[in-house]
């Protein structure tokens, strides 16, 4: 049996139930929606928080070679969370939503009291492994369920072609339409679809930019006034908070269908993960690219790939469902999704790396700069709204997304020593709104795509392209500057070299034409990482143009 919500066109919170069974009252929806939006916001914490401290971070726990580590710390908890997510999908169809996600939360708190008492930056990136391994938990479960339990019942075939605008204009005729719906409208039928309102998508991109707007201040207050271990504490009491909630007021109803969960699928993707970061990684840095180690690992990455396509097409039940990929959005969606991530991931922590490193300020006050991206973040939703009013196609809202990103990364190509910081909060500011357009809202126009037998499924498997997007950029480019630094850390620069790594924790000490030189080479690495990120968000606005969408005005 599947959970339905008896609402109207007037009420937002409804209660949920399982035929003529309550599950759950209004009040404990809103109890429930309001704990899921607190750990997913979480989840988005920890990657944000730790962008902004993890120079923090690396110089105290290894100033002379962490920066060569850095990419570990973001990187691990990114691929370790997408590796999961769709496996995630599965454990909850199997074995309900609620048991997962109590799991995911608890392993997401020992992840967070383990990183709070690393020793070293080894066992810090073990355990924010660890962390990743409930955040994927966190943020494919808590999707789904709020995608259930704020809904509209449309009044429509339940095809998957059946595109909602994302705003919540039907494809099926005029977009806009403010027609009165016909009695007996708030009830539930069988030939009416559950699909998701507005409220997720738009949801989904508030919390991003929650996330960025807390996640850089909150870290620099922390960092600055106590210490950056405090990041990780702070997770613990809120995520008890959310577990009473959840044990106490969740209630979905029970999935007769049994699912069979694709282990053997899980350990290839992740072994195909593993090894093309350690390639990323490695390659050209610790190991020659022709050496044996390095041709071995992409050798495994390769047949790992294949294995798991071959499972994905063979097994009963895939981990990541290739069915899916008959329906235009959703296929269009994944490539942009993948390709997207890679390219956000150099504005996320290379801004802030430039403005602790390359300008000297603490993170507390960079932290407020990389504010002004979250505010464009939020920003993104009316500038969306406005751009779909006037264009009529959601696919122009992600073309625009991937050209407002690349332009500014392309201007923050030319960040110097002595840029306006009004320029780089400005830019920040634009760049937020491209973010908030391509990962927020093309969560929710992906979700209004598909069925809601898929929109579990769907949903984690766009999760799990962002993520591993995300992980591939954080090492590709953290890889990138390592390989410059190597190559210019030379001459007045070469005082602060450390066997080809920049020693964070003897700037301060170093005479100022040697600083200055040593600070320029780290600035000119981070704007080699903007021009490639910007070539790479065009890519992935470009591509959008393949989506097959019918025009809503």
């Amino acid at each position: 049996m599947s959970a339905t919500t008896h609402t109207s066109r007037t009420s937002t919170w409804a209660a949920v139930y399982d035929g003529p069974t309550l599950l759950m009252s209004a009040r404990k929806v809103q109890a429930v929606s309001a704990a899921c939006i607190l750990v997913l916001l979480l989840a988005l914490l920890d990657v944000n928080i730790v962008s902004a401290v993890a120079w923090r971070m690396v110089a105290d726990l290894d100033p002379v070679h962490g920066i060569g580590e850095l990419p570990w710390l973001t990187s691990c908890y990114a691929l370790a969370d997408c590796m999961v997510v769709p496996l995630y999908g599965k454990l909850a169809d199997e074995y309900g939503a609620k048991p997962m996600l109590v799991t995911a939360l608890g392993i997401f708190a020992a992840g967070s009291l383990l990183c709070g008492i690393a020793q070293n930056l080894t066992q810090l990136i073990v355990f924010r492994a660890v962390q990743g391994l409930g955040a994927g938990g966190l943020t494919a479960i808590t999707l789904v369920v709020t995608g259930i339990l704020f809904n509209d019942r449309e009044g429509r075939s339940g095809d998957e072609g059946a595109v909602n605008d994302g705003f919540g204009n039907d494809g099926s005729g005029g977009g806009g339409s403010d027609e009165e719906a016909p009695a007996g409208a708030g009830a539930p039928r069988a030939d009416r679809p559950l699909k998701p309102s507005s409220a997720v998508g738009i949801g989904a991109s508030v919390m991003f930019g929650l996330g960025l707007a807390l996640g850089p201040p909150l870290g620099g207050l922390i960092a600055d006034s106590l210490d950056w271990r405090w990041v990780f504490f702070l997770n613990l009491p809120f995520s008890l908070g959310a577990f009473v909630v959840f044990v106490a007021a969740l209630n979905m109803p029970a999935n007769p269908v049994r699912r069979r969960v694709d282990f053997l699928g899980a350990a290839l993707l992740g072994g195909f993960g593993a090894c093309a970061l350690l390639v990323t990684e490695w390659g050209g840095t610790r190991y020659p690219w022709a050496s044996s180690a390095i041709a071995a690992l992409a050798t495994g990455a390769v047949l790992l790939a294949g294995c798991f396509v071959w499972r994905s097409l063979t097994a009963a039940e895939p981990l990541v469902s290739l069915a899916l990929m008959r329906n235009p959005v959703f296929r269009a969606m994944m490539p942009i999704s993948l390709i997207a991530g890679v390219g956000v991931a150099g504005g996320l922590l290379y801004v802030s790396g430039y403005l602790q490193i390359g300008r000297g300020l603490s993170t507390g006050r960079s932290g407020l700069l990389v504010l002004c991206m979250a505010a464009g973040i939020l920003a993104s939703i009316p500038v969306a709204r406005a751009i779909f009013a006037l264009l009529g196609r959601f696919t122009y809202l992600l073309v625009a997304a991937g050209v407002i990103q690349a332009a500014v990364l392309a201007l923050f190509g030319g960040l110097g020593p002595d840029t306006s910081y009004w320029l780089v909060g400005a830019g920040c500011f634009v760049l937020g709104i491209g973010i908030g357009q391509s990962l927020g809202l093309g969560l929710q126009f992906m979700q209004s795509s598909v069925a809601t037998s898929d929109l579990g499924v769907a949903t984690s498997s766009l999760r799990f392209c962002q993520q591993l997007g995300t992980a591939a950029g954080f090492a590709l480019y953290s890889t990138l500057v390592a390989r410059y630094l190597d190559a210019h850390l030379t001459g007045a620069a070469g005082a602060a070299n450390v066997h080809g790594d920049l020693d964070t924790s003897a700037l301060a000490h170093l005479p100022p034409a040697q600083h200055r030189a040593a600070v320029g080479v780290f600035i000119h690495a981070t704007d080699l990482v903007f021009v490639v990120a910007a070539a790479i968000s065009l890519a992935a606005g470009l591509l959008a143009f393949s989506i097959r969408e019918r025009r809503y005005v």
